[in-house]
């Protein structure tokens, strides 16, 4: 329902809207605390136009879809995403999704996606991503950037490699890692019930389950063993009750070593996402994700610089997605600034304990006022919505 906030500053509410304008104006009354740029997705507008129907779209469904693309990105989006992993987009063809993202074009904006394989069929979802992005002639942005799966692990280099060489081609490309050896998501994405797979059922750790809240926080191999049934049935058993299709879980599927990989490629950025609101124990990446790579990935393992990693997160980013006048301490630019120590900053969410706030983060400005004052939130609320207008790539 696009009228219902599942995540972020409109997390849980009902609110009218239909539109990217409606959008703003609510989430611009709860007073953001932070700068929000807005993607329009694929699965939005997919189910918009035919619901889950598992087929293409008739000319007419597409018609729509690409309508509503159009219309977001005529109010301020920054750019067309998928997630070709999850329902519906799943069940789209290569050429829709050229198609939709095509769109983007006149306004210079991007094409972001989660793509659809990070495993077994990595290195053909990366052709697919390159082709939409040179079919469609626009920017393209690999989120979270991986290899799942153990018998995939490596395969980050080989991935790279087919960017690299479109970058050389004079493809615009872009990715973002996050540093963590695990992801997360809904649960029901994860597993076909006809053929439960065992190995990824034995990396599952419950994030939140509100069918069975006292399973939130532990690895499914546990659960099942402490009610004696197999780890595989567990599954099943979780999906096909009462909501379980919210069931978030987080999936141990990383190589340390490929996130290592992947932070010391240049210009590899840094992202996280996840749902803030969500009950029981989530992926601590909600917290931590930025004073780790500072605190782990520069100060402890020497991976990237300092400045290298300040770089990665504010103005590269912010000239990727368009952000004009951020990303830069500069005059004439936004004071959106972070005053951190850089010998004490550190994560401190762990799985167990996740809503842990960082160490060593001093002070939060945004747009020119306090937001964060010695770890305290002082109720600011002077984030905006910001409205993507041309792209600054290559400024």
């Amino acid at each position: 329902d696009p009228s219902r906030g599942s995540g972020g500053i409109l997390a849980g509410l009902e609110n009218e809207f239909t539109d990217l304008d409606g959008y703003f104006d609510a989430a611009l009354k709860r007073r953001p605390a932070i700068n929000n740029m807005m993607l329009v997705g694929h699965n939005t507008v997919r189910t918009l136009a035919m619901g889950y129907e598992q087929r293409a779209p008739t000319d007419t469904e597409l018609r729509k879809m690409k309508d509503a693309v159009e219309l977001a990105l005529e109010q301020g989006a920054c750019g067309f995403s998928t997630g070709l992993i999850y329902r519906p987009g799943r069940w789209s063809e290569t050429g829709e999704v050229i198609e939709l993202a095509r769109a983007a074009k006149p306004y210079d904006a991007l094409y972001t996606t989660h793509m659809r394989n990070e495993g077994d069929y990595l290195l053909e979802a990366v052709d697919e991503t390159l082709t939409i992005g040179r079919e469609s002639d626009v920017h393209v942005h690999i989120s979270h950037h991986k290899s799942a799966g153990k018998p995939n692990w490596g395969k980050v280099r080989d991935s790279l490699a087919k960017v690299e060489d479109a970058l050389a081609k004079g493809q615009r490309v872009s990715l973002d890692v996050y540093p963590y050896t695990a992801g997360s998501g809904r649960m029901i994405e994860y597993f076909n019930l006809d053929r439960v797979s065992r190995d990824l059922a034995e990396v599952i750790r419950i994030a939140s389950c509100p069918a069975f809240r006292e399973y939130e926080g532990r690895m499914l191999v546990d659960i099942a063993a402490s009610e004696g049934v197999d780890v595989t049935e567990m599954v099943k058993k979780i999906l096909t009750a009462p909501k379980g299709d919210r069931t978030i879980c987080i999936q141990f599927i990383i190589d340390e070593a490929d996130v290592e990989t992947n932070l010391a490629w240049h210009d590899m950025m840094v992202g996280s996402d996840g749902i803030p609101d969500l009950n029981g124990k989530p992926h601590p990446r909600l917290f931590g994700t930025f004073p780790r790579v500072l605190g782990h990935y520069v100060r402890e393992r020497g991976i990237l610089s300092l400045p290298e990693a300040v770089r990665r997160m504010t103005s590269l980013s912010a000239r990727t997605f368009g952000m004009i006048d951020r990303g830069l301490v500069r005059e004439g630019c936004f004071a959106d600034l972070v005053l951190f120590d850089p010998e004490t900053i550190s994560d401190t969410a762990t799985y167990d304990d996740p809503k842990q706030e960082a160490q060593g983060i001093k002070l939060v400005i945004v747009n020119g006022e306090i937001a964060l004052d010695a770890g305290r939130h002082t109720g600011a609320g002077s984030g905006k919505m910001l409205r993507y207008r041309r792209s600054a790539w290559g400024e």
